[in-house]
């Protein structure tokens, strides 16, 4: 093998290699800006969450004390229209 064309070759994989980085550091970049945009969706879908439990535990808080519970069976009894 002459000496030349083994250092066109490591020039060659160089320039390969140089190559597959550039794409890697792109899309390292793409797949970067799209955890961030998952997390704040996370955080905001959260924050939602937090809200919409907060809201059903106030009108949980508003509904009447249960019924005794002779009461209850007499509503669930077939026949009983409310």
């Amino acid at each position: 093998m002459h000496p030349e064309s083994t250092v066109e070759q490591i020039a060659e994989r160089v320039e390969r290699l140089l190559v597959r980085y550039e794409e890697l550091q792109r899309t390292n970049t793409l797949l970067s800006g799209q955890v961030l945009t998952l997390t704040q969706e996370r955080d905001s879908l959260r924050s939602r969450l937090a809200a919409a439990r907060g809201r059903i535990e106030a009108l949980l808080d508003r509904l009447p004390a249960a019924a005794p519970a002779n009461e209850a069976a007499a509503l669930d009894a077939p026949g009983h229209t409310p």
